[in-house]
């Protein structure tokens, strides 16, 4: 396996080098429609748009089509990463495309992180798209020098010399009993790095349709999968449909608070918003989605009209998304808050095996439907 891997880096690298020579991106479409198995996928979708049937998906299944769309679409489009290509990657989100694109598309390689991010970058340099699968986001701390000062800064070190349209992927978030390193949350870490984005998806069809989204952008995207989202299932939408990077999404119309959330937490408040709902109240949700840069029209909006905050996350309370959300809306919006903004997020402990202990790190529905009940006081169901 390691010879494989090996092999097929080594493959992937003279590929790279070989794009470098060329002139454009015309060029480059070319040198991959010549390489091994590289161009044997030819599109039959016509220029005409028909409204695809919807259908139901899990998470990963979602994400796996939308890999396939994009890949078939742009001949540029490629993946990288450990088990990415013959076993179909750790969640099953490349399954099946090896045989289909072959492996100058789906490079397995070896377990160095900083060495195929590195790479990812260098085939983004020369006019590809490459998407950089972590097995695990915690593993990609390996690679946060090439995340850094290579992927996000080569565009404004270069004097807009370069481009560089990657999206860096992976599973994350607390699981069941995966262990501190497994269940790392790396989207505080990652907020801090100049000229890359953030996204968090946290259903079938945001994920397909931000992902598809990401592939097509021109700037360097960190896209955040939850680990107990992937077998979610929801409705997606048909090849032609993409969500705005940028945009919130709003989840629950409401009139008491603003509940701002993200991936997994999603569904932490709403399952806190069904026992709410009970007892009379109405919060608005509202999934963030964009971690950096937020969504700042959606947001002031909403805090306009109920005039109170909640935040709740999973990340780390200090130095975490809701640490800089907070600021942003007491910076912006103070004059429109009745209450100081309320941030639940996970204790600042590294994430225990034990289930009841791994439980009490991160928020719990109970958590928030305390934090309503305190912000908006009693009330009196209908």
């Amino acid at each position: 396996m390691a010879a494989v891997g090996c092999m097929s880096a080594q493959n992937g690298r003279a590929a790279t080098f070989k794009a470098s020579k060329l002139s454009s991106r015309a060029n480059v479409v070319r040198a991959i429609s010549v390489s091994r198995n590289a161009g044997t996928v030819r599109s039959t979708r016509s220029s005409v748009v028909v409204k695809a049937e919807k259908k139901e998906l899990m998470m990963w299944e979602s994400l796996r089509e939308g890999l396939d769309e994009e890949m078939e679409r742009d001949p540029t489009v490629c993946m990288m990463g450990e088990d990415v290509g013959h076993y179909g990657g750790s969640y099953k989100v490349s399954y099946g495309l090896y045989k289909k694109y072959g492996e100058m598309r789906l490079l397995d390689t070896p377990i160095c992180e900083n060495g195929f991010m590195g790479m990812g970058v260098g085939a983004a340099m020369t006019g590809l798209r490459p998407i950089v699968e972590g097995m695990n986001m915690g593993f990609l701390l390996l690679a946060f020098n090439q995340i850094s000062n290579n992927c996000g800064m080569l565009h404004y070190t270069s004097g807009g010399q370069y481009k560089v349209p990657m999206v860096i992927r992976g599973p994350g978030g607390v699981g069941r009993q995966l262990g501190a390193e497994h269940s790392q949350r790396l989207e505080s870490y990652f907020q801090s790095i100049p000229g890359v984005q953030l996204v968090a998806c946290s259903t079938a069809k945001n994920a397909k349709a931000l992902l598809k989204a990401a592939i097509r952008s021109d700037n360097p995207i960190i896209f955040f999968e939850h680990v107990l989202l992937y077998n979610v299932k929801g409705e997606v939408e048909g090849p032609d449909y993409c969500q705005s990077l940028e945009q919130a999404e709003m989840v629950r119309t409401g009139t008491d608070v603003s509940i701002f959330c993200y991936s997994r937490m999603r569904y932490v408040v709403m399952q806190a918003v069904a026992q709410l709902e009970k007892e009379g109240y109405n919060p608005e949700v509202i999934d963030l989605i964009s971690l950096k840069p937020f969504d700042m029209h959606t947001i002031s909006n909403s805090i306009k009209k109920t005039r109170k905050a909640i935040i709740v996350e999973e990340c780390m309370k200090t130095g975490g998304i809701g640490a800089s959300l907070s600021a942003v809306i007491h910076e912006s919006l103070f004059n429109d808050l009745d209450h100081e903004v309320i941030r639940l997020s996970s204790q600042d402990v590294p994430t225990s095996y034990a289930y009841e202990l791994e439980a009490a790190t991160i928020v719990q529905p109970e958590q928030v439907m305390d934090a309503v009940r305190r912000i908006v006081g009693t009330k009196v169901a209908a």
